[in-house]
């Protein structure tokens, strides 16, 4: 006598949300301590230089902030597009298009004070990413391309476009490295802790997740968004224009990833190098499904993205193990992420006992 089973697709219940990304983190944890026994260390102490490390001085703890800044900003965008069913993946691309406006705007403007040359340059980071993201948005909705290959082909265009500007008139003429001129001074953002890399770009990136979080949670437009990306023909059903939904929803995601670029050119690099990102973009969409597409649950993964990036350098020095050992992590937690969040729309159900003559 045999049990029958089989598998059924059910609503995944409320508190899956909350409960996946931590769960996520500890099989992460697991999977990768495997690599760490490899590696030749101790995986309770390299995960102990991974988390606890970091926070345990000002200056590290504010350096994961620092790491955080942008992986906030790329988070946001990629949930607020895959939020509206637009699975953008160009927010590499809208990064360095956003950078490179900016970069323009700081060395082309130097004898603006800073209260005019910063708004300038945030919004001309802005206008980067919404231009570099309307075209596979247009293909799109006109064409029908998938935004999938549209969206990651694009990045791989923008880098080329970035490398022929470093390597041609925009080269620095005294050094010969491929980089930009210099922004202006006046284009440096603040700190905000003397000493320390720490800059307002992270208040903005604050801001921006309290934004997203009232516009698609509080909003008819975020209502718009989450039924074009729960069901893009119940969204029609319903008399929800889903063209202008995913355009806008595009646009304002570009938009946001171009604001990164913005960030770290005026907070951190101050000059425009082909290493400016070094992945960014794509570790939004590991900051966005671990937040479970939530504004706030993306900061909160950013932030801890950020503690992991930070820690990795730790553990490198302390325990000798690579530096990529942190990049190892950052995947395996999206896989990993991802998989449960698929499993938790699924069941195994009995369905009758079978008897074996």
């Amino acid at each position: 006598m045999l049990k029958q089973f089989k598998i059924e697709r059910v609503p995944a219940p409320r508190w899956s949300v909350i409960v996946i990304p931590i769960v996520a983190v500890l099989v992460t944890f697991l999977v990768s301590s495997i690599l760490v026994i490899l590696a030749g260390a101790n995986p309770f102490a390299a995960f102990f230089n991974f988390i606890v490390t970091p926070l345990s001085s000002q200056v590290s703890a504010l350096e994961v902030l620092v790491k955080a800044t942008p992986l906030i900003l790329t988070g946001i965008a990629v949930t607020f597009a895959f939020t509206a069913g637009y699975f953008n993946i160009g927010a590499e691309g809208q990064l360095y298009a956003g950078a490179v406006l900016a970069t323009w705007v700081g060395f082309t403007f130097t004898s603006l004070p800073s209260i005019i040359i910063i708004p300038l340059m945030i919004a001309a980071g802005i206008l980067g990413g919404v231009l570099w993201s309307l075209i596979p948005a247009i293909l799109k909705i006109r064409l029908k391309v998938d935004e999938v290959v549209t969206t990651l082909l694009m990045n791989s265009v923008m880098l080329y476009i970035v490398s022929w500007l470093l390597n041609g008139p925009w080269r620095n003429p005294l050094s010969g490295w491929p980089q930009s001129p210099e922004i202006s001074a006046a284009a440096h953002f603040a700190t905000l802790f003397p000493k320390s890399r720490l800059h307002i770009g992270f208040l903005i990136a604050i801001a921006v997740v309290a934004i997203a979080y009232i516009v698609i949670k509080r909003t008819p437009l975020g209502l718009k968004m989450r039924a074009a990306g729960a069901s893009l023909t119940g969204a029609r059903f319903a008399g929800i224009d889903t063209t202008r939904t995913m355009l806008t929803a595009a646009l304002v995601s570009g938009g946001i990833a171009g604001l990164a670029g913005a960030v770290e050119i005026g907070g951190i690099h101050f000059h425009l190098i082909d290493a400016i990102s070094n992945g960014l973009g794509y570790t939004g969409i590991i900051v966005a499904t671990l937040g479970s597409l939530n504004p706030i649950g993306a900061g909160v993964a950013a932030m801890f993205i950020g503690l992991i990036s930070t820690g990795s350098q730790t553990v490198s020095r302390v325990l000798g193990v690579p530096v990529y050992l942190g990049d190892v992590v950052q995947n395996t937690l999206l896989l990993v992420t991802l998989a449960m969040f698929l499993l938790q729309n699924y069941r195994i159900k009995r369905v009758r006992w079978i008897l074996l003559s």
